[in-house]
């Protein structure tokens, strides 16, 4: 389409080019992201859509490596006295043997900004403001193409944010936003194509319909990942195992219990894998950013009394120390049923100390079928994970090529505090995880209310 908005995104080497158009685009396949100078040495396009209708094209360009040199070499190209605006200047310069020799990756740059309706300008906000800088600004300026400074890796403690601003105010570029592409923050897109559409009204239609549609996307995302973590508790407060009498022995529950804890570690990381797939990010991404994971897994074990207890969940009596830690253990009998929080723990590891002088008289005339289910403290810490991963997810650019150091010396899950977790951790669990307990089915196959259920508590996770 001929009026669609074309940008270039430029700057020096290894400023993060390539990485805001990987998270712009949220394709973290896009190309090449490296500490290495000089990575992108060819001109790349992508097309951002709005409702399936193009909004926008962005250009990677190649970093620019020596605009003092090339200043002075197009300023050698204008005789004394001759009168040449910027773009005539810029031609001439690509006109000559060495747009395709010593300046090369400049003259991409620069018929790229040629070609193009305006230009994203890319500094690494950790840079001190030098010589080249002003240098390769004024070379940008000289195609007379709308120019957006964009201050990336504003996050980092060493950043020199004022200084930049301050820098390019005196260059006459008062319109600059902050996008860090490695942790963006939340309404940063918005920022950013607003203050674009202030520089080429003309298009500014196709950028508002474009903001427009990436929040309905966020939006629906957000949904969608709050849905498939919901199903996940839905289907494991359904969970009942039931042991057969040929696994009546102490034995046989401890290999039952181990597999109910596999299974439901294994379901946990299949939503994980999910979460993952929904943001467009690949399992060994996860890793690099600041998330509990380690190569796109948990780090912590699920069951591990330490991990609950630095989550701030409580199991019940005795339950820490036993076998069945995490495990709900009904026991029925005639007309005798002991619920799964009443008997946590009591019968893995010879717990009977739980039911006090009662325990060992119980035991002797259980004779029943026992059935073994989720424990609500492991369904407090799932929910907890989960929300947590959501909220990495949501503030994590498609950009990351280090580990991000964790807070708190802690390898595996930081306390979250918002008020939804601390509901999660503190407050009754939502009507809808007793439902699933009443419908063993839900936790193999869709019908009846369960939908419902799933929907309740996608609300509780918001």
């Amino acid at each position: 389409m001929n009026d669609i908005l074309r940008v270039a995104v430029v700057g020096h080497t290894n400023t993060g080019k390539t990485s805001l158009l990987r998270t712009l685009a949220r394709d973290v396949g896009f190309g090449e992201v490296s500490d290495s100078a000089g990575t992108t040495r060819h001109v790349e396009g992508l097309r951002l859509m709005a409702d399936g209708v193009p909004a926008a094209e962005l250009f990677d360009t190649p970093g620019m490596e020596d605009a003092i040199a090339l200043l002075e070499f197009i300023d050698d190209l204008v005789d004394p006295g001759e009168r040449v605006d910027g773009p005539e200047r810029v031609a001439r310069f690509l006109a000559r043997d060495e747009a395709a020799g010593r300046f090369e990756q400049e003259a991409k740059v620069l018929r790229q900004m040629l070609a193009s309706d305006a230009a994203l300008y890319v500094v690494d906000a950790r840079d001190p403001v030098l010589p080249k800088h002003r240098d390769e600004l004024e070379l940008l300026a000289a195609c007379a193409r709308p120019l957006l400074p964009v201050l990336n890796f504003i996050a980092d403690p060493v950043a020199r944010a004022d200084d930049w601003r301050g820098a390019l105010a005196r260059l006459g570029l008062h319109a600059v936003v902050s996008f860090d592409t490695v942790a963006p923050p939340l309404d940063g897109e918005r920022e950013l194509f607003d203050t674009l559409a202030t520089l080429i009204h003309s298009h500014r239609g196709r950028l508002q319909a474009l903001i427009e549609a990436r929040a309905r996307e966020a939006a629906a995302r957000r949904e969608a990942a709050r849905r498939l973590v919901a199903e996940l508790l839905v289907e494991l407060a359904a969970r009942r195992d039931r042991l057969a009498d040929s696994e009546d022995d102490e034995a046989a529950l401890q290999r039952a219990v181990e597999r109910l804890r596999a299974d439901v570690r294994s379901r946990e990381q299949a939503c994980v894998d999910a979460l993952l797939r929904l943001y467009r990010f690949r399992a060994d991404d996860a890793r690099m950013a600041e998330l509990p994971l380690a190569d796109g897994r948990w780090d912590d074990d699920l069951f591990n009394p330490e991990t609950l207890r630095q989550m701030g969940v409580r199991l019940g009596t005795g339950a820490a120390a036993g076998a069945a830690a995490g495990v709900g253990i009904d026991l029925m009998t005639g007309g005798l049923t002991l619920g799964a929080a009443a008997a946590l723990g009591a019968i893995a590891g010879g717990l009977w100390q739980t039911f006090g002088h009662y325990g060992e008289r119980l035991a002797a005339k259980l004779r029943g079928h026992r059935e073994l289910t989720v424990d609500d403290a492991i369904l407090r810490i799932v929910a907890l994970r989960q929300r947590s991963l959501l909220v990495a997810l949501d503030g994590r650019g498609h950009a990351a090529v280090k580990p991000i150091e964790l807070d708190a010396g802690r390898a595996g899950m930081p306390m979250i505090a918002d008020p939804v977790s601390v509901r999660w951790r503190k407050d009754a669990l939502p009507e809808a995880i007793g439902r699933a307990r009443a419908h063993p089915e839900w936790a193999e196959a869709d019908g009846g209310h369960k939908d419902e259920a799933i929907a309740e508590l996608a609300r509780a996770l918001a």
